[in-house]
């Protein structure tokens, strides 16, 4: 009976320049570990995230985990500043609508 080869594991997370500023993501989508990690924190388990995202694989959701686990300092420092920043965004947006004309 033939067997598959085994999987690299590093084949299923990849960085390129290009894409969410080389931020690592989900190998063959746009999804970053940054994103997985997001909802790992919220305590979404991998399968929750799998049914929620049928296009991921559940073995590319276990890979951005194990590699969020993995760097979780880099990462989690990450999350907090897109974090700040979409606060930061939103809270000039609520400005600018509360000052535009006809409010």
């Amino acid at each position: 009976m033939a067997t598959k080869a085994p999987i690299d594991i590093s084949s299923l997370i990849e960085s390129r320049p290009n894409l969410h500023d080389g931020r690592p993501c989900l190998a063959g989508t746009g999804m970053t570990v940054h994103a997985i990690a997001r909802r790992h924190l919220q305590g979404q388990g991998a399968e929750e995230m799998a049914v929620d995202l049928p296009d991921i694989p559940l073995s590319h959701i276990h890979a951005a985990i194990a590699y969020y686990l993995a760097n979780r300092e880099r990462i989690e420092d990450e999350v907090a500043e897109d974090q700040a920043e979409a606060d930061r965004l939103f809270e000039g947006w609520q400005r600018e609508s509360r000052s535009a004309p006809g409010r």
